[in-house]
């Protein structure tokens, strides 16, 4: 009897976690095995698409945005797109259809543009710490059949219109060169979020100089370095903190200097300490 082909593993996991004619929510998880560009894929609808675990590189054209825990990247209907990973461990994202109606009411003109369905001019936008513990939030409840698709979907339009809103940073003509430096510092932090970088440290290893850096991550982020950093920290702090691990061991695992410094922080981004926010998420 000859062998039997192997059959090929899928690349994805997704769990479809909401459908209603309002909008559609899933949980999308990827090894990301493959390093260099994927094959051209295209979104049937346009897609809002919240990365909460990991770090991978989106490809539209000449175009590229990181997608990490501090954005939300545009998925337009019929605009195709490649995907790399450069970092190892996969990624996992929260990908929302909304209803193309709502999102036009929902998106600020400036954001879209004249398409027939709607698509945004943007592949990525930065998000606030509210919108990712409504992603952590959402994710968390509907997992758990905690909540009723009702409130689900006002969850999903509050976290659409917080992401899209003017909290939102704009690229404000930033040059391609100053992007892919910046782009370089990104995927340096998400590579070891709980290291103790230096300014001269990240410049030394994405090339520039410590003040051209500063300056062009500020102009194209709107924040330092060193605040994007913390909120990808905290991010990672919300994806874990529905399991049984210590939040001491958390902190120190984050790069936080003890406990007391990671519930400050925790609570000056998103309104309450760790153990309060896990008591939410486990109840709500």
């Amino acid at each position: 009897m000859g062998q039997s082909a192997a059959i090929p593993v899928p690349a994805f996991d997704v769990d479809v976690l909401l459908d209603t004619a309002v909008a559609s929510v899933r949980d999308v998880r990827c090894r990301g095995e493959c390093r260099h560009r994927s094959a051209e894929e295209c979104a049937s609808a346009t897609h809002l698409v919240f990365p909460y675990r990991g770090v991978y590189l989106r490809h539209v054209g000449s175009a590229q945005a990181v997608a990490d825990a501090n954005h939300v990247l545009s998925f337009n209907a019929g605009e195709g797109y490649r995907v790399s990973h450069p970092l190892e461990g996969g990624d996992a994202s929260l990908s929302i259809r909304l209803d193309e109606a709502l999102l036009r009411e929902l998106a600020p003109p400036a954001l879209l543009r004249d398409d027939a369905p709607p698509a945004f001019r943007h592949q990525a936008l930065r998000i606030d710490a509210r919108a990712q513990a409504l992603v952590a939030l959402l994710r968390h409840a509907l997992h758990h059949d905690r909540v009723e698709p009702l409130e689900a979907e006002g969850l999903v339009l509050t976290l659409a219109s917080r992401s899209l809103g003017p909290r939102t940073a704009r690229t404000p003509g930033a040059t391609r060169a100053r992007q892919r430096l910046v782009d370089r510092a990104k995927l340096l932090l998400a590579s070891d979020p709980a290291r103790r970088w230096t300014l001269a440290g990240i410049a030394a290893q994405v090339g520039g100089s410590p003040v051209y850096l500063t300056q062009a991550f500020k102009q194209v982020e709107g924040m330092p370095l060193y605040r994007y950093q913390l909120q990808l920290r905290l991010a990672r702090a919300l994806d874990l903190l529905e399991s049984d691990i210590d939040l001491s061991a958390l902190a120190q695992d984050l790069g936080f200097s003890s406990h007391s410094h990671f519930a400050a922080a925790f609570r000056q981004a998103y309104g309450r300490t760790p153990s309060g926010f896990r008591g939410v998420a486990a109840h709500r």
